[in-house]
């Protein structure tokens, strides 16, 4: 984390010293990156799953399907809690529980096992994932020293993902599938050490209560949408297994908002929709989300179906990928102080469609620097262009007590977009598939004519979310520099 200096931010409430913000920073993007690695990671692996504990195709699904729903449901009452029980303690109860379901699935003998461990670790990331977000915003003064540790908690989140083929790829190919899940534990003891020994507790306004009733309802309706959706890859949208869930999260997340509204201490004041960084920044991230996620997907499908490439060689092709991703986050926060910051996320998204309508002229015999390695770097390189501003936009002119909460709804409009994004796009690819192979194409040419029409369609919703971006609200005027003699109370970041 080069760039970063080792120096105290001053003294804290009894004066304790503060701890370096650095440390704050690589605590929180630590626990950011197991998040968002344990997204991927475990995708390459399933094949071996299966084949070790004799499970079936439906189990197979449970284990993807198990933490995205509870990683999707909880992330709302994940970042009220962080606000209204200290953001210190939640993050090392949802990081806990994490690394402690990392180990129980890494043991599993039975599928039911596997499956019940799955479903803890989506709620620990899920009380874990908005409380690092709001640490890092509660930590980092609002103006372009929060903007940098945005940029960098960005960049590690991305990487994580991206790195999620490679080290799924390599730990099972080299160890076991179990190991996907157990490189958890040490990883997440070493950083419980450090978020006890550094982070410092902040909670919102004392004296408030939890919304039980809310927290029920937008829960029970959140993953009853994400069931739906996920429903919908293997059933029609019209089946009763898929109609059903997302009427009944539609029915839930409607009663959600009328009690919201007559609610004194609702889970979601719904009054920050009237904030318009926040309602924008989420409508940006649900339109562009939905093909940020199904990018990776359909090129590990292409790389390993089609060009036969084997788990570690698709892991390895995304490198690039990783790379300009965390380079487009980094230069992000230098650019936004520069000039206008709906205009490097307006760039960020014309560059990623741009890559996307680019990889879509792939071919059954392609090579892997026009076809893979060169437009997927352009597309992650505007994607994390895109991703920084829209993060930044989404915190800003928030109070310091409601920073979990937006957190976990911004998290949550990135997991329903990626998640509804995946199956749309997904079920366009597997409708032009079999067209094309009842018409007599060779199972290769069918299947890379699917994944065509995925990344257009990709790209045409990145496109759209570039035009969203105009619906940000302008930047306010940088402060006036601090007179002569006195310091900032934080200067830590450069």
């Amino acid at each position: 984390m080069s760039g970063l200096v080792d120096q105290r931010a001053g003294t804290g409430a009894g004066g304790r010293v503060r701890p370096p913000a650095w440390a704050v920073l690589l605590v929180v993007c630590a626990g950011q990156f197991l998040v968002v690695l344990d997204v991927s990671v475990v995708n390459v692996a399933l094949p071996s799953m299966r084949t070790d504990l004799g499970m079936g195709q439906t189990g197979q699904q449970w284990v993807v399907n198990a933490y995205a729903l509870t990683f999707a449901g909880f992330l709302l009452l994940g970042g009220r809690a962080a606000d209204l029980f200290g953001r210190k303690r939640v993050f090392l109860t949802g990081l806990g529980l994490f690394t402690l379901a990392s180990l129980a699935g890494g043991l599993a003998r039975d599928p039911w096992m596997l499956i019940t461990a799955r479903a803890v670790q989506g709620l620990g990331s899920a009380v874990l994932a908005p409380t690092t977000l709001s640490i890092l915003t509660t930590s980092f003064p609002e103006g372009p020293e929060r903007t940098r540790a945005i940029g960098t908690w960005t960049a590690v989140g991305a990487g994580g993902g991206a790195a999620g083929g490679l080290i799924g790829g390599v730990l099972t190919d080299y160890l076991s599938w179990r190991w996907v899940l157990l490189v958890n534990v040490p990883i997440g003891a070493v950083v419980l050490a450090g978020a006890v020994w550094y982070l410092t507790e902040s909670r919102g306004s004392a004296g408030r209560r939890l919304d039980v009733p809310g927290a029920v309802l937008v829960t029970g309706g959140v993953a009853a949408l994400a069931y739906g959706i996920a429903e919908s890859e293997s059933h029609s949208w019209s089946s009763a297994y898929s109609a059903l869930p997302l009427a009944a999260g539609a029915v839930l997340l409607a009663v959600f908002v009328a009690v919201e509204a007559r609610t004194a201490q609702p889970l979601m004041p719904l009054r920050l929709f009237r904030i318009r960084s926040v309602s924008a920044a989420n409508t940006v991230l649900l339109a562009s989300g939905s093909a940020m996620f199904a990018t990776w997907y359909f090129l590990s499908l292409y790389m390993q179906n089609v060009l036969r490439y084997s788990p570690v060689q698709a892991g390895v092709a995304f490198l690039p990928h990783t790379a300009a991703i965390v380079v487009g986050s980094k230069l992000a926060p230098r650019l936004m102080s520069r000039v206008d910051a709906r205009l490097v996320g307006g760039a960020g998204g014309v560059m990623a469609a741009a890559g996307l309508a680019w990889q879509s002229h792939l071919g059954v015999h392609s090579g892997y620097v026009t076809t893979i390695a060169l437009p997927g770097a352009l597309t992650m390189l505007g994607a994390g262009l895109l991703m920084t501003p829209i993060a930044a936009a989404a915190t800003s002119g928030v109070a310091m007590s409601e920073q979990g909460v937006v957190s976990g709804l911004l998290n949550t409009s990135r997991q329903l977009g990626g998640a509804l994004g995946l199956t749309i796009l997904a079920t366009a690819a597997v409708d032009r598939t079999t067209s094309r192979a009842a018409a007599g194409e060779s199972a290769a040419r069918a299947l890379t004519s699917g994944y065509s029409l995925a990344f257009l369609l990709g790209a045409a919703f990145i496109g759209a979310g570039s035009v969203l971006i105009a619906l940000l609200p302008k930047p306010a005027p940088r402060p006036a520099a601090a007179p002569a003699g006195e310091r900032p109370a934080a200067k830590s970041l450069r």
